[in-house]
């Protein structure tokens, strides 16, 4: 069984990286970000929380994030591992996952906040079937059109400069004290998340020594 925790400011592709993983290994991917998307566009209660909270271009708070993550946990339906991707957000956090999971290793996609700004704000979502885009590295067939199912493409109700800025903060606030306590007990393998997603998929396999990845 692997358990992993794959971290890295947004825009690093944590969730390209965490599928990649996933579908190669068995893993079961968690992303906490993929949890609330759910709940927003099911309108449930918790949707309309992290709405309301995301639209103010703020992040959601640590711990309603630890509830969703210990119950997405107890399911246990990861018999040969999981990817978790958006979660420990604190150093209370990090500690209580450090004593609860045996985790094998700690993935940190190292990007600049230069290069965070170029990409997410390139962020583009299908309104009507919710398929990403990027605008630099998967643009539509058809601009401001999805490929899938033709609706209009629209920016994310978070990707504005003001709210950017502000996760960018928070982020180095409250991330950077997480990565110093994993490093201290050298779970950290940190990877250039610059490289083109196959590179990047590789490397984090080289460095934890998993098998290579045959796209």
């Amino acid at each position: 069984m692997r358990k992993y925790v794959i971290m890295g400011v947004q825009g690093s592709g944590k969730g390209t990286q965490c599928g990649l993983l996933a579908a190669d290994l068995d893993l079961v991917q968690i992303s906490v970000g993929d949890i609330f998307r759910w709940h927003v566009k099911n309108h449930t209660k918790l949707g309309a929380q992290v709405k309301r909270i995301v639209a103010a271009g703020e992040l959601v708070g640590d711990d309603l994030v630890e509830n969703v993550v210990r119950d997405r946990l107890q399911q246990h339906d990861w018999n040969y591992g999981f990817v978790i991707d958006g979660f420990p957000r604190n150093r209370k956090q990090a500690e209580f996952f450090l004593e609860s999971y045996d985790i094998d290793g700690v993935i940190h996609l190292d990007l600049p906040d230069e290069e965070v700004w170029r990409r997410v704000l390139a962020r583009r979502l299908c309104s009507r079937c919710g398929m990403d885009y990027n605008l630099i590295a998967h643009r539509p067939s058809v601009e401001g059109r999805c490929d899938v199912c033709g609706g209009e493409l629209v920016s994310r109700a978070d990707d504005t400069p003001d709210a950017l800025a502000t996760r960018l903060r928070e982020y180095h606030g409250k991330i950077d004290p997480v990565l110093e306590l994993f490093r201290g007990k050298e779970f950290v393998t940190s990877v250039d998340a610059r490289a083109d997603k196959i590179t990047v998929q590789q490397t984090i396999r080289t460095r934890l020594g998993l098998p290579a990845y045959v796209p």
